[in-house]
């Protein structure tokens, strides 16, 4: 049921929108999908594990961006900046990205605990929603690691690698400062980690 899983969490990410997750109603994220009230419970169990759901899918999203954008042309240091700008970008246009990415969550979003909990689902993708959600310096760790494993390739040294990861941390993190104090003009981010990156 992957379509209608997917159409639940599109229908909860809209409800956002237009109110705060506490005044989100399960029954009119069933109705906006199209689904029975019983078919959401069937698929997450529960308000929560519709939020741990909803968590997980924007974390997925944005490490599926960090891929593409370390996958894209250039040297390691125009691939560090593409994705330093996905941050940034990705992170502007999405309040609960945001929140995921700085640990900043307000009244309005969905905070499930970073936490596993207790999961009796059958449903696979819920399994994995309950379990442990990503925290800040994890997602931080996460694109390190991508990016020592796409841009130092196998047989990089490991004085190298470690070298590409500071690198990708600095990228990372001067990413997310800007989410909270953006820089002036369309490609300041990327003209910044490039700037940081030179200089590293």
């Amino acid at each position: 049921m992957p379509a209608a899983r997917e159409s639940l969490l599109d229908a909860a990410y809209a409800a956002l929108d237009l109110r705060p997750w506490s005044a989100v109603r399960m029954v009119d994220v069933a109705a906006t999908a199209a689904v029975s009230r019983q078919t959401l419970y069937n698929e997450f169990g529960s308000k929560e594990g519709l939020a741990r759901a909803l968590v997980r899918r924007e974390a997925d999203t944005y490490l599926a961006g960090i891929d593409r954008a370390l996958a894209g042309p250039g040297d390691a240091r125009e691939r560090l900046a593409s994705a330093a700008g996905w941050t940034f970008t990705a992170a502007r246009d999405d309040p609960l990205l945001r929140a995921l990415l700085t640990g900043c969550w307000s009244e309005r979003l969905p905070s499930p605990t970073l936490s596993a909990v207790p999961s009796s689902s059958a449903v696979p993708a819920q399994r994995r929603a309950d379990g442990p959600l990503p925290s800040p310096g994890d997602l931080v760790a996460a694109v390190r690691d991508r990016a020592v494993a796409v841009l130092g390739g196998p047989g990089a040294a490991r004085a190298d690698a470690a070298d590409l990861a500071r690198a990708c941390e600095l990228a990372v993190r001067l990413a997310l400062s800007c989410v909270a104090a953006p820089p002036a003009g369309e490609n300041g981010v990327t003209e910044l980690v490039r700037a940081a990156l030179q200089r590293a």
